[in-house]
């Protein structure tokens, strides 16, 4: 699912056509990209947001409008002018490929996000492996969008960097480093460690867990510490996490998919293995025909067979493997107490005491696997298709709503996107006392 040199091509050619337009109507105007196709974590459904920067007293959304109906660029129901929201954007479906676009303007921050992600994605070489598969896992739950009650590309961006940085034993500078044990362990943190009620994320100074009471002190908008409470580290008053009003069903979420793995990885699913299921991780992702369609459709009208042969090389060189009988990781649990930066001890560079202390509880259960992931030297373009393409099956049943967060529905098979039974979020509020237990920390 990571981006193909097609795929790219074609995106390229949509900005160049609206920034054609807008040059046309101002020719002095800046037309930057910024977002996931700027950073290069984009999937092939993703938007395309761009910036336009000029002397306006105000935005020029009506006058862009326009441009755009005039020149036949979208398809002719789909732009739409948002000029009261918070910041003020014009949304349309480009006509020839059907890809989104976000377009906003003189806003600096989407710039400046995104060149603080590259900064991080050089640093860690493993953050876009892990960004591809949480956006698709998250993508079908329709969890990936702050109006549903999901979290943004950004909050998981800084979620996922966080969590490299106070990962106490795995060397997440190393591209070679062991993805699968990342994820599992990922998943591990925020669905079962992480108390969402009293511990806040902070990425500056090379991160932190920091109580919610103090981090509220930087706040200047009046607001309290959300839910999921994610300090901007480019605005530290910005609580990132803010609008992720579902963020107990995305916590119910990583709990589902730590459970369904970490028992697919021991070695008594090994003795019993699981035919309905063609991969470990097709257990918790699918993709869908359409998309496959789609991105075939893709390599035929931008690219060649060459390409598409290119992506599929050494394919057979990542796999998930289950430990050897009853053997345990090479050492603990990163949230064990053991642990120097244990979710139950005290935290280097955290102001507070303890982030069990935060928790109420410094009983941390951890799991015994061992997950193997071996890499030949292939490149990394061959790396991350492989990743998608080939360890998410695109066949399978779908899961049943009923019981879908039932860590006993263990060897249920692969889950498909979400149907009208799964996370309804209608009933979210409704249920909200029942979701929220009494310890988070387990």
């Amino acid at each position: 699912m990571s981006p193909r040199p097609e795929e790219a091509a074609m995106r390229k050619e949509v900005v160049k056509r609206i920034e054609t337009i807008i040059k046309e109507q101002w020719p002095s105007a800046d037309v930057q990209i910024f977002g996931s196709f700027s950073t290069g974590l984009y999937l092939p459904t993703s938007d395309i947001d761009l910036v336009v920067f000029g002397k306006w007293e105000r935005p020029p959304l009506q006058e862009l409008e326009q441009a755009l109906r005039k020149h036949n660029v979208a398809e002719p129901f789909s732009i739409k002018v948002l000029d009261k929201a918070t910041v003020p954007i014009i949304k349309l479906t480009d006509q020839e490929t059907e890809v989104k676009v976000d377009i906003s303007f003189n806003v600096e921050t989407g710039v400046k996000a995104a060149s603080f992600i590259k900064d991080y994605v050089k640093k860690y070489p493993v953050l876009p492996y892990l960004i591809f598969v949480l956006k698709q896992f998250l993508l079908q739950r329709d969890l990936n969008e702050v109006f549903t009650g999901g979290i943004s590309s950004y909050s998981l961006i800084l979620m996922v960097i966080s969590f490299l940085q106070l990962h106490p034993r795995i060397n997440a500078r190393n591209p070679n480093e062991n993805l699968g044990m990342l994820l599992i362990e990922f998943f591990e943190l925020y669905g079962r460690h992480f108390n969402y009620l009293k511990t806040g994320i902070r990425i500056r100074n090379g991160g932190a867990y920091m109580a919610k009471e103090e981090m509220m002190k930087a706040m200047t908008n009046g607001y309290r510490p959300s839910m999921l409470c994610i300090e901007d580290p480019l605005l530290p008053g910005n609580d990132v996490g803010r609008g992720s009003y579902g963020a107990m069903q995305v916590k119910q979420v990583f709990d589902y998919a730590y459970a369904i793995l970490s028992h697919a990885v021991s070695p008594l699913a090994r003795s019993y293995p699981n035919k309905d299921c063609e991969s470990t991780l097709g257990r918790i992702i699918r993709l869908t025909q359409e998309v496959i369609d789609y991105r075939e459709w893709i390599i035929k009208k931008w690219g060649g067979k060459d390409s598409v042969q290119t992506d599929n090389r050494g394919t057979n060189h990542l796999r998930f493997c289950a430990g050897a009988e009853e053997q345990q990781r090479d050492s603990a649990s990163p949230y064990s107490a053991d642990s120097p930066m244990s979710i139950s001890s005290p935290q280097q560079h955290s102001s507070a005491s303890s982030v069990s202390s935060l928790s109420g509880s410094d009983n941390v259960r951890s799991f015994s696997v061992q997950v193997l992931l071996l890499f030949a030297s292939t490149s990394t373009q061959v790396r991350r298709t492989f990743l998608y393409t080939q360890m998410f099956p695109i066949n399978g049943a779908k899961f049943n709503g009923k019981g879908f967060h039932n860590p006993s529905l263990v060897n249920s098979v692969a889950v498909a996107n979400r149907g009208h039974t799964q996370y309804p979020r209608n009933s979210w509020r409704r249920r909200k006392r029942d979701s929220l237990p009494v310890s988070l920390s387990r």
